[in-house]
């Protein structure tokens, strides 16, 4: 087992087993050209991937079989999809180069952690994630920054809901997140009243799909608003069996994007990947906090989006109806396209992530060669 030149580490729970289950397609064609294996440290995590990938999946509990399994490995490069407190076991290893590629892009504070620092290389999306870094943390060191784009939306899922002649809205919440300054979900707020403002237009399919955590929420207020737009959805459907209102709690949005013509949605990734691959279809954005000065400076996106929040969401029902007769927002949302993705196309992505793993396997041998005859190496 020791041709493993990558490993892709994920040392959480199974309610944040979606952080590396994004990442496995990706994953499995990098290991066409350079071997690939993940390390969980969770029985009920190893599992749930052994179920979706063929990549080797080792479960190493304790922090000595983790060094055990690296010294047996002897892998080059740790990729990490998130920055568990566990992360640091990992990074102990000095003998490899480790690579945060985190499970998404999006204007949440914690998308920019001080723990980036701890890597020897960030992959992000473009320019938009660059300026997130600089802009939030003090004293970091850019060159460890690749942009490399989203290689998750280089694939094409099977579509989970059909095509309808009606015009489809998709309302996709994000989950409250660990803490307060993170916290951007419209469930406990506007979320049902979204839902009702949504139904409230002619000649409308309502598709909710939340964030994967929200329906595991432990939060009495999320459990209760999402409950309310699950019967919601569920009642719209029984009067207009015709219409497909439905509810999507499991599986990948991205396979639920190509068949919706408008999305509301909060600050997350889910808003940034619509930019990316229905530009030509308005998007609006929630504004928990209810700070407009704030959001445009914060959340860039919401420069080419309409934005709601508790005080404005009563006229989401015209404003929809109006962007989905006439959208005016398409050229600024082409433009914010390339500041969060630069000039990528479908593809170029993955080739950009192969790349840029390829060069760090290249780099880290340099590395320990060099330490072996005593050489110094520029990295």
């Amino acid at each position: 087992m020791n041709d493993a030149h990558v490993l892709a580490y994920y040392a959480d729970d199974p309610t944040r087993s979606y952080q590396l289950i994004q990442w496995l397609e990706a994953l499995e064609v990098l290991h066409a050209h350079h071997h690939v294996a993940i390390v969980v440290r969770d029985a009920e995590v190893a599992g749930i991937v052994r179920r979706r990938t063929s990549l080797p999946v080792h479960l190493v509990v304790g922090f000595p079989e983790l060094t055990e399994l690296y010294a047996a490995l002897d892998a080059k490069v740790v990729l990490y999809c998130n920055n568990s407190p566990l992360n640091f076991q990992s990074l102990v290893d000095g003998r490899k180069l480790h690579v945060h590629i985190n499970h998404g892009e999006s204007d949440k504070q914690s998308m920019a952690s001080n723990n980036s620092k701890a890597y020897d290389r960030v992959f992000v999306a473009g320019e938009a994630a660059v300026r997130r870094y600089l802009d939030g943390l003090l004293d970091f060191d850019a060159s460890r920054l690749v942009r490399i784009g989203r290689p998750q939306l280089d694939l094409r899922p099977d579509r989970i809901i059909t095509p309808s002649p009606r015009r489809t809205v998709l309302y996709a919440p994000t989950w409250e997140g660990d803490a307060e300054y993170n916290d951007y979900t419209s469930v406990d707020t506007i979320g049902p009243e979204v839902v009702r403002r949504i139904l409230a237009i002619e000649d409308v399919r309502v598709v909710y799909k939340p964030h994967p955590k929200v329906s595991t929420s432990p939060t009495p207020a999320i459990r209760a608003g999402h409950v309310e737009i699950l019967d919601l959805v569920a009642a719209a459907a029984a009067r207009e069996p015709e219409a497909g209102h439905t509810s999507v709690v499991t599986g990948d949005i991205l396979a639920v994007m190509p068949d919706c013509d408008a999305m509301v949605t909060d600050v997350s990734s889910v808003g940034l990947d619509w930019l990316y691959l229905c530009t030509d279809k308005p998007i609006v954005i929630t504004d928990r906090h209810r700070d407009g000065d704030r959001f445009r400076d914060e959340v860039p996106v919401s420069r080419c989006a309409d934005v709601i929040d508790e005080s404005t969401v009563s006229g989401l029902t015209e404003l929809l109806s109006t962007r989905l007769r006439h959208d005016e927002l398409h050229l600024d949302r082409l433009a914010m396209r390339h500041y969060y993705f630069g000039g990528v196309q479908v593809g170029d992505s993955t080739t950009r992530f192969l790349d840029a793993v390829g060069e760090l396997v290249r780099l880290r041998d340099q590395l320990v060669n060099a330490k072996l005859h005593g050489d110094a190496i520029t990295a």
